[in-house]
């Protein structure tokens, strides 16, 4: 027999819900977007978001369940993000949930924001079993996390500071790009010449794994105000296409090295940098050149979305995880 279970996603500036069967099948995956309206201001402003999820919700839901052709009866569970994200944001979509469930007399299944971007794997990889790496890269965590099994995570390496992708937006924003900046870095590195300008790389000490950001953004802010000040003409597409050399090569270098240290050779990656073209085809190109198997989810499932908490959700389900009127969202929480 399925299992069906509907997910809401709401950490951020996405509203999403989805349905998903047995974890791998999505029958629907619905999503309201606010990053145009949060691009006026060159990021996400949180209170914005909270009161936009509260205009969304019940909408993207419905929507979800129409084009799954479910009724709330139909599901075996309501899975949502708890944990990490914007605390408002995050509430929203946590008390909607216990709302729906309560009323729906089903089980309420609590998932880990991170947890829901690694499951997004298995929805494009139906073949994908734990155990393996997964980079995670987004604009709020960097992370090498060792996959032991489908609800089981050990974080080996991670930012000590700025998460790539937030590095990406500030890059972006000092390069004159608009919000969401990773987009246009990407598009502007693709005619640029990564040679021309020399960046740090983001190592720290005491763990090989580990990385670091703030000073990559810094130098590169440096680099853009120097030429400012001395009237030069800056070369954007050739800085976007360093500062992606950088991140790409930092993060790459890193997942493989862990790879070699735990002996698996199935790779993957999630998050909403993994949608950079330059990190895919390096991850892509060294792992076909060190024997290993690259998983890879497909640009719409990068970004925060319902598929990945409805697939994620199943897999907890499964293993008996379950949560009462007293869950609470939560904005740090570790993935172990």
């Amino acid at each position: 027999m399925s299992v069906k279970i509907l997910g809401i996603e709401s950490s951020c500036d996405e509203t999403a819900a989805a349905v998903s069967v047995d974890g791998r099948t999505i029958l629907s995956d619905i999503i309201a977007s606010q990053a145009a309206e949060h691009g006026k201001f060159g990021g996400v402003v949180p209170e914005i978001a909270s009161r936009r999820h509260c205009e969304n919700i019940l909408g993207v839901v419905k929507e979800a369940l129409h084009a799954a052709d479910m009724q709330l009866s139909d599901l075996d569970g309501i899975a949502v993000t708890y944990a990490p994200g914007l605390i408002g944001a995050l509430l929203v979509g946590t008390s909607f949930a216990k709302g729906l469930a309560l009323s729906a007399g089903l089980p309420l299944i609590p998932v880990h924001h991170i947890a829901g971007h690694i499951a997004s794997n298995y929805i494009a990889h139906k073949g994908l079993t734990p155990p393996y790496i997964c980079l995670v890269a987004s604009g709020g965590h960097s992370l090498i996390v060792e996959v032991k099994d489908y609800t089981s995570f050990k974080i080996l390496g991670r930012t000590r500071d700025d998460a790539a992708g937030e590095a990406y937006d500030k890059a972006a924003r000092v390069l004159g790009f608009p919000y969401p900046g990773g987009v246009h870095v990407d598009k502007a590195a693709a005619s640029g010449d990564p040679s021309k300008y020399h960046l740090p790389d983001p190592k720290v000490s005491g763990n090989d794994l580990d990385m670091s950001f703030s000073g990559l953004k810094t130098a590169v802010i440096n680099i853009a105000h120097n030429a400012a000040q001395k009237g030069e003409e800056l070369d954007k597409n050739s800085l976007a296409a360093a500062f992606q050399q950088t991140v790409s090569n930092a993060l790459v270098s890193r997942i493989l090295t862990a790879a070699e240290i735990t002996g698996y050779k199935k790779i993957s990656a999630a998050g909403g940098v993994a949608a950079n073209s330059g990190l895919r085809s390096l991850l892509q190109s060294e792992c076909e050149k060190n024997g290993m198997e690259c998983f890879l989810p497909p640009i719409k499932l990068c970004g925060d979305n319902g598929s990945m908490i409805a697939c994620q959700g199943y897999y907890d389900f499964m293993a008996g995880k379950r949560a009462d009127e007293s869950l609470n969202a939560v904005a740090t929480m570790e993935l172990e």
